[in-house]
């Protein structure tokens, strides 16, 4: 008698998802996996809280863009665990609870670094690799198939974890030498002792783990070690800082929105100020940073937007850097401002830095906002200028969005959360005379002889008209509206 399955051809079984094996096993529960996967939440929502909180101070252009991004992607993952749990019979989900005090130290000791050097290293080489071992641990543990939907997202959170430590790894070794490691020996013993008496980020595993130290003297970590950076709580800085190539930052002697609205000017040389522009979005981030920090209890749907929102304005600075490199043009000789993130995070409330937000993004919609800016790029002769705007303006088309669903919404309509934008934003203008007779900028006039540098780098003649341009901030905001009239 033939076999039932004779003349079937070999296919994978059980679609491809994993072995017989792998299907049989029986060492998790749904109670469990829930146990377990709340655990990860945590620590994502975590991360993204600490790279959030140290974007605004952070000089470093690659740290404040990189932890920007960062921030983002474990809001996103954050957000696929929560589901996840909800969908296992967890109801009230319970994901506000602190799972173990020793993830919460760990946790709070990386938040209160003092400096960026200790902070890469608790976030790229301690607290990132732990919740990546969990991650791998979990997939080797549960069962691959009755709890295939977790692992489907456990498997693209531990992707950009890993690529996430791949940067970190390149950041442990330029920021942290042997010295620095040395100081920080106990430190770095801290975080460990604090995520073994957790039984690791899993739980599972056993919380008292001896070691024998130099001297044969045996140390038990089943407590917790006392706080070293977070014995005094966290205090978010709202105040920007940048490296030392960004300079003259109160500089508000080049108004670039009057040049580009200008008919007399070439698309050319309009792009030029267009990737200033973006470079210049960096201060974008430093704000959205803080109100993100400083606007608890929202769903957490509104943190994955506001995040998406904020690494997209990191990622318009790095296109205007790209620009500016492709065209072999220097871009440290600008002075980059960033008064607009200093004024709006230290003399605003969160809602009102939101409200400029909103205005602000919602003026880009119109034709001679977003799409203008890249039809002049479209005749400008340069392809990566038109790719750069017409991203962005892609990008803002979903900020304006964004803005109606958080923003707006708590208004009777679209023009009045519109012009509550305009008042607020009018509160923070009007300090161009004040930074220069407080001796924190002369508002040099840093065009001509940019524009100049940058005929130059690429190979083609100044337009006389373009050289003699000269019109500040002094009087005009960004949209053109004069100060006075509007404040």
């Amino acid at each position: 008698m033939s076999r039932p399955d004779a003349g079937i051809p070999t296919l994978p079984p059980l679609a491809g998802l994993c072995s017989y094996e792998e299907a049989g096993r029986a060492t998790l529960s749904v109670e469990d996996c829930v146990s377990w996967m709340k655990r990860h939440y945590y620590l994502l929502v975590r991360l993204h809280e600490i790279f959030t909180a140290r974007i605004t101070a952070e000089p470093l252009f690659e740290l404040k863009t990189a932890f920007s991004l960062h921030a983002y992607l474990c809001a996103e993952h954050a957000a696929a665990f929560r589901k996840r749990v909800s969908e296992l019979r967890e109801p009230p989900l319970g994901l506000d609870v602190v799972p173990h005090d020793g993830l919460k130290l760990a946790c709070d000791e990386i938040l209160n670094s003092p400096s960026h050097t200790e902070l890469v290293l608790g976030l790229y080489e301690v607290l990132i690799p732990a919740l990546l071992e969990s991650l791998e641990n979990y997939h080797q543990t549960t069962n691959l198939l009755a709890d295939a939907p977790s692992v489907r997202i456990s498997k693209f959170c531990r992707l950009e974890l890993q690529e996430m430590l791949e940067f970190g790894r390149r950041a442990v070794d330029a920021l942290v030498d042997n010295v620095a490691r040395s100081n920080l020996t106990a430190w770095d013993i801290l975080l460990k002792q604090a995520l073994q008496a957790a039984g690791g980020v899993s739980g599972r595993l056993p919380p008292a783990v001896s070691s024998t130290d130099h001297q044969g003297a045996c140390e038990s970590y089943a407590t917790l070690p006392n706080p070293q950076f977070s014995a005094t709580p966290f205090q978010y800085d709202p105040v920007p800082r940048r490296d030392v190539r960004f300079h003259d930052s109160f500089n508000g002697g080049v108004n670039p929105e009057a040049f580009l609205y200008d008919d007399q000017f070439q698309p050319r040389d309009k792009v030029l100020m267009m990737l200033y522009k973006r470079l210049r979005e960096i201060d974008v981030p430093e704000m959205m940073a803080s109100i993100l920090l400083q606007t608890p209890g929202k769903p957490w749907k509104y943190y994955v937007d506001m995040s998406r929102q904020l690494w997209d304005e990191a990622r318009h600075s790095l296109l205007g850097e790209v620009g500016f490199v492709q065209l072999g043009i220097d871009w440290t000789k600008i002075p980059i401002n960033y008064t607009w993130s200093l004024n709006l995070n230290t003399q605003l409330k969160p809602w009102e830095r939101h409200a400029v937000l909103f205005f602000i993004e919602q003026g880009l919609m119109p034709r001679t906002g977003k799409r203008f800016e890249w039809e002049v790029a479209q005749h400008s002769g340069i392809p990566l200028a038109t790719v750069i705007q017409d991203f962005d303006w892609a990008d803002e088309v979903l900020h304006a969005q964004i803005g109606r669903e958080w923003y707006v919404k708590e208004f009777s309509d679209l023009n009045e959360a519109m012009q509550y934008g305009d008042r607020c934003w009018s509160q923070v203008m009007g300090h161009w005379r004040d930074y220069l007779d407080q001796g924190l900028t002369q508002h040099q006039n840093w065009w001509p002889e940019f524009y100049q540098s940058a005929c130059s780098a690429m190979g083609v003649s100044p337009d006389p008209a373009a050289l003699v341009f000269n019109t500040t901030y002094e009087s005009t905001r960004a949209d053109l509206k004069d100060i006075s009239a509007s404040a």
